[in-house]
């Protein structure tokens, strides 16, 4: 049951805009939700003819090959005399255009071997009411598909438009890829970037703002807004070997960030952009900005993670109401739950002068007006999901399309962590505080008990369905939904008693009371289930140092997570990738779909949430996680707001999604590990120590607080890059004040080089070598050894110089 909420996501796609239209055209195709197949397709064949098709008649995608963003359509076809096939391509929604407003089909083409026009499709278009075109061939207005290069490919729509036949140019729907001359051969083209444009002649501005700063192994391009609303793409360029080659694309313009994974610190670069519109026409370049990697502290690598981070609920979060979209791409849907995680990052956001408090203060007043003025409630209780422009719900299932308590109470927790941080007495804080109460005060947590004298709460309820809806179940224990409990008990105006909490939230299967892997499980599924669970409700909620009847929950979520990482340093499955220092299994995409992993349900998926928003629990183990990730995997995981959401080594799979619900506990339980900040504003809340004291919570002196990095032994977590050249850097960790020996020998023990020779306080340490020898010269490719003696204790590694 408590999976339920979550893995309903499975069957969610990523959602984009229906039918894009720009000012001077409509995109048809630009990026599929789906890595498998396109949904707004539709495939035919008939034998002895042939058309590759996926979920019985639709488009596959390709993620291998692709002109922009992270796929392309595959058109694979044979074309034989007496058969047929076509393929249609819509946008979104199935909407349509009105084709007078545009005068080209464009869209970018590639083949691994060339392809003569003769042996390229038919095209044509189709309206709403399934009427088509005469055929067109597209031999006429293209040579040839060239081997293994993009191309532009251009259709004149007057074609169309001079023979539409029973066709109605206003409602176009579809554009259809068909039989063209039979051949007999077997033919690939990968398509990509479908749209239909009107020829431009305006000149296109050059992207402002552009700049470029340097971290310890990657580079970060941001640029402002394009005053150009038809602009569809950015292009990078970086300079190498005297001349600026293109780097990337950037295809989602309200994305403005690209982060250029260089791999180790010591490197300059120097960049380069343009702006494209949906026609294709580039602007200008702009004037070069170049930066330096650089070696960077732990307390910086975790500034910048939380930076990163923030944009996703800050950069990212929808302009109309200031809160945070699902994912990336679910366009005007917004989350109530991922929302309330991003409320705590705005705090971040200025604790950490990501922004200034003002920026941070309109924020939270758009964020609360739209809360208070336009967002569906249904009983005081918030949606999952609304459209972020009218406020309305979107169903997040058919029969959830209502409220969802378990959404609102992640959103309370956060806004009542926002109305302890705005606590000065200006107009504008004033006015936060009232709205935050306001809100708080309207949540009828007694009604979703359904019905009198039942002493527990569900998660949803229907103004259609009532109670009674197939998603619908009790929220029950032990897993992420402990701060609706909280909650309900602590509301001033329309409490649950605190039966509610020992009765409903801690059912039968509440108490756990087994070890696994030396590690005792108090509450909580075998082997402790998804980190989520012991992180969602404890955002804001601190549990150190107190306990209930059943635990102290600090002690119990640092023990779930330490289970979780020896499952994946036990690795029973024999994925790849596992070990102390790439772990974190919890609900998060996966190859096949959204899933609530675990060591109970584990495909080989790690998400770098888990680890790094357990790091209060377990901070010498998550921040060793969090360098790990990043050093050497970095390239693959790391994009404009951090970390991606998963990857999994055995499949070679690398997510190149964001999740809300992922994306808010990194930053907020880093920032618990640093500085308490949102622990300490939620717990100052009037209405939480009475709560616990009615639940009968009590001080816990023997429960162990991690708050800072100090390491309980003396660790060498080894050196990144490597292979490296020439340089690389030794990372190592004491528990105390040492003097430290670092040493570096060839592979026949002749001692190369003395790093370090000091007197060193505890704590991480990080020593870069430039592979040169005590002499000065650059030593030659081979394997070398390094010696960390400390306190009578040596330990050594193995790298590589690899010219």
């Amino acid at each position: 049951m408590n999976f339920l909420r979550k893995t309903i996501l499975i069957i969610f796609p990523l959602i984009v805009f229906c039918g894009l239209t720009y000012a001077q055209g409509f995109i048809f195709f630009t990026d599929s939700p789906s890595s498998n197949y396109y949904d707004p397709s539709y495939g035919i064949a008939s034998s002895p003819s042939y058309l590759e098709l996926i979920n019985t008649n639709k488009c596959p995608v390709d993620t291998v090959h692709f002109y922009s963003g992270t796929n392309s359509l595959r058109l694979h076809w044979i074309s034989k005399a007496g058969g047929s096939w076509g393929m249609a391509i819509a946008a979104d929604g199935w909407v349509g255009h009105d084709v007078n407003q545009v005068d080209s089909i464009i869209f970018m083409a590639y083949s691994d071997a060339v392809i003569d026009s003769s042996q390229l499709p038919e095209m044509y278009i189709e309206d709403l009411n399934n009427n088509k075109t005469p055929e067109e061939y597209i031999s006429k207005y293209v040579d040839s598909i060239k081997a293994k290069t993009w191309q532009r490919v251009s259709i004149p729509l007057s074609i169309f438009k001079n023979n539409p036949g029973s066709t109605d140019l206003t409602q176009i729907k579809t554009i259809y890829f068909g039989q063209g001359n039979s051949d007999g051969i077997v033919h690939t083209v990968y398509i990509d970037d479908i749209m239909m444009i009107k020829a431009d002649t305006t000149t296109i501005p050059i992207p402002t703002g552009f700049a470029a700063t340097g971290y310890d192994s990657h580079i970060d391009l941001t640029w402002g807004a394009s005053p150009d609303t038809n602009i569809s793409a950015y292009y990078i360029y970086k300079l190498e070997d005297s001349t600026f080659k293109r780097l990337a694309i950037v295809t989602t313009p309200d994305i403005r960030i690209y982060d250029d994974f260089v791999g180790s610190p010591g490197i300059t670069a120097t960049y380069e952009i343009s702006a494209v519109n949906i026609g294709g026409k580039e602007s200008a370049l702009s004037s070069p900005v170049t930066a330096t990697t650089y070696s960077m502290t732990y307390d910086q690598l975790l500034t910048m993670l939380e930076k990163a981070t923030f944009r996703y609920f800050w950069d990212y979060a929808y302009p109309v109401c200031g809160l945070a979209r699902e994912r990336i791409g679910s366009g005007n849907i917004v989350t109530i739950g991922g929302s309330g995680f991003g409320v705590m990052a705005i705090l971040v956001g200025v604790y950490r002068n990501f922004i200034t408090r003002e920026q941070g203060i309109q924020r939270m007043l758009k964020i609360l007006d739209f809360l208070s003025t336009k967002a569906d409630r249904f009983h005081g209780a918030f949606p999952h999901w609304l459209d972020g422009n009218t406020g309305k719900v979107i169903p997040f299932s058919p029969q959830d399309d209502g409220g969802d308590l378990v959404e609102t109470g992640f959103m309370m927790e956060g806004l009542l962590t926002a109305r302890q941080f705005f606590n000065q007495n200006t107009t504008d804080e004033d006015s936060i505080r009232s709205m935050i109460t306001n809100l708080w005060q309207s949540v009828d947590w007694n009604f979703y008990r359904e019905y009198p004298t039942n002493y527990a709460l569900y998660w949803h309820w229907s103004p259609n369905y009532g109670f009674n809806g197939n998603t619908n179940f009790l929220i029950r224990g032990y897993n992420e939904a402990m701060i609706i409990y909280l909650l309900a008990v602590a509301s001033p105006t329309h409490p649950v008693s605190k039966y509610f909490y020992s009765i409903g939230w801690a059912g039968p299967s509440y108490i756990n009371g087994k070890s696994f892997y030396g590690y005792h499980l108090y509450v909580g599924p075998d082997y402790g289930g998804s980190l989520f669970f012991s992180q969602y409700s404890f955002l804001g909620f601190d549990p150190r140092n107190i306990k209930d009847k059943y635990a102290d929950y600090f002690i119990n979520n640092r023990n779930m997570t330490l289970i979780n990482r020896a499952y994946c340093i036990a690795n029973p499955n024999h994925y790849a990738g596992y070990d102390s220092v790439t772990w974190g299994l919890t609900a998060s995409d996966g190859p096949s779909g959204y899933n609530a992993f675990s060591p109970t349900n584990d495909n080989g998926t790690i998400a770098p949430t888990a680890a790094l928003s357990s790091m209060p629990y377990t901070p010498t183990e998550s921040i060793a996680a969090f360098k790990n990730f990043y050093h050497k995997y970095g390239k693959k995981i790391w994009g404009p707001f951090g970390f991606y959401d998963a990857f999994n080594v055995s499949q070679n799979w690398y997510a190149n999604s964001y999740i809300a619900i992922d994306e808010g506990p990194i930053i907020d339980m880093v920032e618990n590990y640093r500085s308490q900040l949102l622990w300490n504003n939620f717990m100052a809340n009037p209405e939480i120590q009475p709560m616990l004291d009615s639940l009968g919570f009590v001080k816990d002196e023997t429960g162990i607080t991690q708050t800072k990095n100090i390491p309980d032994k003396f660790i060498l977590e080894g050196n990144y890059p490597n292979p490296f050249n020439p340089t690389t850097t030794i990372e190592f960790s004491m528990p105390s004040n040492q003097t430290v020996e670092l040493e570096i020998y060839d592979i026949l023990g002749r001692k190369i080089r003395s790093l370090v020779n000091s007197y060193l306080s505890k704590g991480s340490h990080r020593v870069q070598w430039n592979g040169k020898d005590d002499s000065g010269n650059i030593v030659s490719s081979g394997v070398y050894l390094y010696t960390i003696r400390a306190n009578n204790k040596l330990l050594s590694g193995k790298m590589i110089m690899q010219k």
